[in-house]
């Protein structure tokens, strides 16, 4: 999707934010270590919710946020400025709608933003669903796909979509249909502005570690490592200095999560 790509300073900018040389080609070993790279230094957050701060769905402003703000996002932003990334790059990237599987099965189109990456096999991409997995699946196997987040299984579902497991539980349904990024702007603006969507429920930064996950939500500092997981209570401005020492995040003032308004 020529759409999507980023002009060139901002594609050396961006493998600069992730510590990525310039790949010598667009094959799946580079889209590996580029997956993997991406989880590691960019976070997973929803902060902009809580800020105040707009959310633009344009390929220059999502890389801008990525590398000249060296903030994270949520699925829209974090899976649509990769897609931008690897178009730059020469990959071949589709954007996928998917529907987030909940307590009543699958949730509303255009619920979550994945990636079809070819190389020329097709890949499942997804740097923007937390805690996932590490490094891309096949889109064509249907067998169990081991990775250091799971145990992962692509199957078949009705009207030619695919729901994705994780250690047996499904995680979100895939429709196949190619999409752009402005068929997310609805979804986006729901997510960020109704009483109803967990993401202005919850305040979370998460990223990726080499031996497990570092996770701000709110003010509980959650640490898993090696399997081992503690949590610590931040107070003052403890919570500001996390940001910028764990998550690379400087920011001028707290998100603050609002108390649940009426429904």
């Amino acid at each position: 999707m020529t759409g999507l790509r980023i002009d060139a300073s901002r594609t050396d900018a961006y493998l600069d934010r992730i510590g990525a040389p310039v790949p010598a080609r667009a094959d799946a070993t580079a889209l590996r270590d580029l997956h993997r790279r991406h989880l590691r230094t960019v976070p997973f957050e929803n902060l902009s919710v809580h800020l105040g701060e707009d959310i633009v769905l344009e390929p220059k402003a999502l890389a801008d946020k990525v590398t000249g703000a060296r903030r994270g996002g949520f699925c829209y932003e974090l899976n649509g400025a990769f897609a931008a990334l690897l178009t730059a790059l020469g990959y071949p990237v589709t954007l996928l709608a998917a529907r987030v599987f909940g307590d009543d099965g699958p949730g509303p189109p255009f619920d979550h933003l994945a990636l079809r990456v070819e190389t020329p096999e097709p890949w499942l991409v997804d740097v923007g669903f937390g805690r996932h997995t590490e490094f891309p699946l096949r889109l064509d196997r249907r067998d169990e796909q081991e990775d250091p987040g799971g145990v992962f299984r692509i199957a078949d579902a009705p009207a030619g979509d695919l729901d994705v497991y994780r250690d047996g539980t499904p995680q979100y349904r895939l429709e196949p249909r190619p999409r752009e990024l402005a068929d997310f702007e609805p979804a986006c603006w729901w997510h960020r502005t109704s009483p109803r969507s967990h993401f202005t429920r919850s305040l979370v930064c998460s990223l990726l570690t080499g031996t497990g996950r570092i996770t701000l939500s709110d003010r509980t500092l959650v640490t898993t490592d090696a399997g081992r997981r503690h949590e610590a209570e931040l107070t003052g401005d403890a919570a500001l200095s996390t940001y910028r020492e764990l998550f690379g995040i400087v920011l001028e003032r707290l998100p603050v999560l609002k108390a649940d308004p009426p429904v």
